[in-house]
């Protein structure tokens, strides 16, 4: 066999094995990221991803109680269990909790913070994407 053969041969290989691969490091769909029902709303969004034993978790709750009831109508606020709502939480990339991650109406992260984010910090983001 000629050299150029084995070469073709080897990429075509590669390419055939390498292939089923490459949905692992393309960007992920945003139909994924955000559950179909809330995708479907018109409204920014804030998703806080933690766990009921995290701490930092535990003091954020009362927080984005406060915030969706202030904001409601105008911001969807929802909170993500990392241990019961794993594929969004896997899809979403979260590598600590808490991380809260906000949604324009379009569906598109603008803001991502990872760790405790008190009240103020949370609405300074929301004046930044425009919510009034």
């Amino acid at each position: 066999m000629k050299k150029g053969n084995i070469l073709f041969l080897t990429l075509l290989i590669l390419t055939i094995f390498a292939f089923p691969y490459q949905a692992t490091f393309s960007e992920p769909s945003i139909d994924r990221r955000i559950p179909k029902e809330i995708a479907k709303i018109p409204l920014p969004k804030l998703f806080d991803f933690g766990a009921g034993k995290c701490i930092p978790c535990k003091a954020m709750a009362p927080i984005l109680k406060e915030l969706a009831e202030e904001y409601k109508g105008r911001v969807v606020i929802k909170v993500i269990e990392v241990y019961e709502e794993r594929e969004v939480t896997q899809v979403n990339r979260i590598r600590l909790i808490p991380t809260q991650i906000f949604f324009d109406a379009k569906n598109q992260e603008v803001f991502r913070h990872e760790g405790f984010m008190d009240k103020e910090q949370i609405k300074k983001v929301f004046q930044r994407m425009g919510v009034k």
